[in-house]
C-alpha cells in the first residue's frame, strides 16, 4: 500500500492549524530564495508516536491509587515534534516516517500533513501495523513517560536517495550507520544532529560515525561531558569542535553555548525563566529555532537567543508538537515583554533583532497574548 492510498482526506480532524495559513506564518528565508533552490528546507527521518499528554498532576502517580489530571490531549509526537516545529517556523519541510492503518496513524497523517502543512510523499502507510503510542504525565516541571510500541517495519522508512533539501536532522546512534545522511551531505545537504542517551556506556565519539558528514552536533551538557570526557560543557562544546564545524551544548536552566570550529566564534545565552507546564518536545523545538536561525545566517548569538526563546514558548504549552511556537506566538510573545514595566534593558536588547524578522510580518503583532490553539485530540468515526 502506498502512502497516499492510506489517507483518509474524509475523516481529517481539526485542530485550528491549516496549511491555507502558510502565508501567516512567515518565511524566514524569503530573502534568500532562488529559482534553483532544492524544494526543500528541512528533511527529517524516524518515528512518529501519537502522544497522549497528561498534565496538572499534582504529583507522580502512587501505586494503587487513582490519580485525576486537570489537562489532556492528544498529538503526534516523536519525530513529529521536530517536523512540527519548522513548518510553523515557516520552512519547507519534508518527513519520512512509516504510519500504522490504524486510527492513531491516520490521525497522525492527517494532522501532519493538513494541519501542519508538513510533506509526507516520502511516507507510507503500513498495513496491520499498531501505531507507536506514548502516555506522557507532566508533574513539578518534570515528565514520566509509558510507550508502547511494535517491531518497526522491515523496510527502512528513509529513502535511498532523500528528497533535495538545504537542511537535514538526524538522531545519531552509537555504533549504527544511517547511509541517507551520508548520501543527503553528498547531495549539498546540512546535517544538523543530536545524540540520545549512550545505553551502552561506552560515550565513545569514534561510535557515532555518520558525525563526520555532519555541520552541527547539538547535545545537552551531560551528553557533551560524556563523549568528551570534559569536565564542564564549555570546555566539552570547543573539545567537539575537533569533530565538527558548529558545536551547541544547551545547558538546561542556565541557556546554551555555541562554538564555530570556521569562525573561532563563540556565543552564550542565558535561559529565559518561563514557568514550565510540561518539558516535553523543548529540545526539538531547540534545535528547530536554532536550524531556523542558522539557514537565515543569522548571527551565532542570536541563533542560540531564538532557539531557547522558542524552546522556552514550547514547555509553558503541553506535548511537542501541540506546544511549538510558530511566528504569532513569537511577535505577541516581543509586544508582552516590551510593554512590561521595569524590564532589564540589556535582556530586552538581546532580543531586539526580532523587530526586524517581525517587521516583514504585520498582521501578527496584533496578536494577543497569551495565545491559545485549539486543543486536538484524537476522534473515531464509524466506518460507512
Amino acid at each position: 500500500m502506498t502512502a497516499s492510498e492510506g489517507k483518509r482526506p474524509d475523516s481529517r480532524l481539526e485542530t485550528g492549524f491549516h496549511p491555507s495559513h502558510q502565508c501567516r506564518r512567515g518565511d524566514p528565508l524569503a530573502g534568500l530564495r532562488t529559482p534553483d533552490d532544492p524544494p526543500w528546507d528541512v528533511y527529517l527521518t524516524g518515528t512518529v508516536f501519537l502522544d497522549i499528554i497528561f498534565t496538572g498532576l499534582d504529583c507522580a502517580p502512587v501505586r494503587g491509587t487513582e490519580s485525576w489530571a486537570r489537562g489532556m490531549g492528544s498529538s503526534p509526537g516523536g519525530v513529529a515534534n521536530m517536523a512540527t516545529a519548522l513548518a510553523r517556523l515557516g520552512l519547507r519541510t519534508s518527513l519520512a516516517a512509516a504510519f500504522g492503518d490504524d486510527h492513531y496513524g491516520e490521525y497522525c497523517w492527517d494532522t501532519l500533513e493538513h494541519d501542519e502543512g508538513i510533506d509526507l510523499s516520502p511516507s507510507r502507510t503500513v498495513p496491520h501495523w499498531h501505531s507507536p503510542v506514548t502516555v506522557s504525565m507532566a508533574y513539578e516541571g518534570e515528565r514520566t513517560m509509558v510507550s508502547h510500541g511494535h517491531e518497526p517495519p522491515p523496510e527502512e522508512p528513509a529513502p535511498d536517495c532523500p528528497p533535495r533539501a538545504r537542511a537535514a536532522v538526524a538522531s545519531l546512534v552509537p555504533g549504527v550507520r544511517a547511509p541517507w545522511i551520508a548520501q543527503a551531505a553528498s547531495e549539498g545537504t546540512r546535517i544538523f544532529a543530536d545524540v540520545g542517551w549512550d545505553e551502552t556506556g561506552r560515550w565513545d565519539l569514534a561510535g557515532l560515525a555518520d558525525l563526520a558528514h555532519c555541520e552541527a552536533f547539538l547535545p545537552n551538557a551531560e551528553e557533551a561531558m560524556r563523549y568528551t570526557r570534559a569536565d564542564c560543557p564549555r570546555a566539552a562544546a570547543h573539545a567537539l569542535t575537533d569533530h565538527v564545524p558548529l558545536a551547541v551544548v544547551t545547558l538546561g536552566a542556565e541557556g546554551a553555548y555555541a562554538v564555530d570550529a570556521r569562525t573561532g566564534e563563540s556565543a552564550e545565552v542565558p535561559a529565559i525563566a518561563v514557568e514550565a507546564l510540561d518539558p516535553t518536545g523543548a529540545g526539538d523545538v531547540f534545535v528547530a529555532g536554532f536550524v531556523t536561525g542558522t539557514l537565515a545566517g543569522w548571527p551565532l548569538a542570536d541563533r542560540l537567543a531564538f532557539a531557547g526563546l522558542t524552546a522556552a514558548l514550547s514547555v509553558q504549552e503541553f506535548g511537542g508538537s501541540l506546544s511549538a511556537p510558530g511566528w504569532a506566538e513569537i511577535a505577541a510573545w516581543w509586544r508582552r515583554v516590551q510593554s512590561l514595566d521595569a524590564q532589564d534593558p540589556a535582556a530586552l536588547r538581546r532580543y531586539a533583532f526580532l523587530d526586524d524578522l517581525l517587521r516583514a510580518l504585520p498582521e501578527q503583532r496584533t496578536a494577543p497574548w497569551p495565545l491559545r490553539r485549539a486543543v486536538p485530540t484524537v476522534g473515531f468515526r464509524r466506518s460507512a
